[in-house]
């Protein structure tokens, strides 16, 4: 019976992740659209830093939401998902600085890919090992 109480409150937990993370994927797929504009105009580069401003402060609402809900597994299984996304995160930078002084492509059409990407495998690997360990 215990056990059934813990998978309800573990399913509860990451549809509640899941509704959160929904307007910071849409927020952040609207600021790399508005973003990849490689001649914006005034009003796109307001829209494009406001929009930003908006995708950060719902991905630091989100993570603020999702760790006061978990007890201490899920919050140990967050941490350590956020760990791996920042490495993938630092990893992608890197390689996208390496392309961008080679002329390959330019940073500012990754940056936010990179960043969005790392969100994403975040959630993925915080789903997965909610998912198959408890």
């Amino acid at each position: 019976m215990a056990e059934v109480r813990k998978d309800q409150a573990t399913r509860a937990a990451r549809r509640a992740v899941l509704i959160d993370g929904i307007p910071v994927s849409t927020l952040g797929v609207v600021a790399l659209a508005l973003g990849s504009n490689p001649d914006p105009s005034a009003a796109q580069k307001t829209w494009w830093i406001a929009t930003t401003i908006a995708f950060t402060l719902a991905v630091a609402w989100t993570l603020l939401r999702a760790f006061r809900r978990g007890d201490e597994y899920l919050r140990k299984i967050q941490l350590e998902s956020m760990a791996i996304a920042f490495a993938a995160v630092l990893v992608g930078l890197q390689v996208a600085t390496l392309l961008d002084a080679a002329g390959i492509i330019q940073l500012h059409q990754l940056a936010q890919l990179i960043l969005i990407g790392g969100v994403v495998i975040w959630l993925t690997i915080a789903d997965l090992r909610t998912r198959f360990t408890r």
